[in-house]
């Protein structure tokens, strides 16, 4: 007889996104898998609504103990307080069972929760924006794309959202795998992909079939031209904002100058306008 885990409460590391704004209480945690990680938490605006979704991945590198989804929480409160519902998602990384293929099995079941609570609670179904940072851009970007039979988790259908929200996070983890690196001063990507990193790395190759995607960057530079074009391939409408004197931090940081010169922006995205 197996037992579910039980869901651990958001008590990761803030990274200082909780300088200016404390979380409010998820309305529900919701599992999606039955392993220690396999959870997201729901917050809701309050209102009739319906509302639109953000469904947000948290960054770390890949690697298992460096983030989990406390310090998105954040921001999460800040969008819940403007209308928008968030789904803030945890997963297994590099140490944790994470990697080829358990985090992206991870990530399609996450996804998987969206058609749930589209049914449970007032979302609107064709206002969701699957949002990333650092790491987490490339769930924000994978789940979109519709995948073949090399894929990490097989032949499998895009996951249906409007749009992305990539914050200071790679466009195509291939073409930038260097620059990712360099941002977490460690081989990140080899060992999240494993021995055939070169082939699985083509296989994730980004062709989102959403309607916009907005990269919001600070430390890591504007996608190079290559990655733009993959992330457009999918028929997506794609916009760039550099904020080269932020931090990784700031700019998802509710409070911080660099969150605020780009929040207009984003909720615009969020909000289907």
């Amino acid at each position: 007889m197996t037992t579910t885990p039980p869901t651990p409460a958001a008590n990761g590391a803030m990274w200082g996104t909780d300088a200016h704004l404390s979380p409010t209480k998820p309305d529900a945690v919701l599992r999606y898998a039955d392993h220690a990680r396999g959870f997201a938490e729901l917050r809701l605006p309050q209102g009739k609504g319906p509302f639109p979704l953000a469904v947000v991945f948290h960054g770390g590198c890949f690697k298992t103990g460096l983030a989990d989804q406390a310090y998105m929480a954040p921001l999460a409160t800040r969008w819940q307080s403007l209308g928008v519902a968030t789904l803030n998602v945890d997963y297994r990384e590099v140490g944790d069972g994470g990697g080829w293929p358990g985090s992206f099995s991870d990530w399609r079941a996450a996804a998987k929760l969206i058609e749930d609570i589209a049914r449970s609670y007032p979302i609107d179904r064709d206002r969701v924006t699957l949002v990333g940072h650092s790491a987490g851009a490339l769930p924000a970007l994978w789940l979109p794309t519709a995948q073949d039979v090399e894929g990490p988790t097989g032949a499998v259908s895009a996951i249906p959202a409007r749009a992305a929200i990539v914050l200071d996070g790679p466009g195509d983890l291939g073409r930038e795998r260097d620059a990712f690196d360099a941002l977490c001063q460690f081989s990140s990507v080899a060992p999240f992909m494993g021995q055939a990193g070169a082939g699985r790395l083509a296989a994730i190759a980004p062709r989102p079939a959403v309607a916009e995607v907005l990269f919001v960057q600070a430390r890591l530079p504007t996608p190079p031209p290559e990655s733009l074009e993959a992330v457009r391939s999918g028929g997506a409408r794609v916009a760039v904002r550099a904020n080269p004197d932020a931090t990784h931090f700031a700019i998802i940081t509710p409070g911080e100058a660099a969150y605020a010169a780009n929040e207009d922006a984003m909720l615009a995205v969020l909000k289907g306008k």
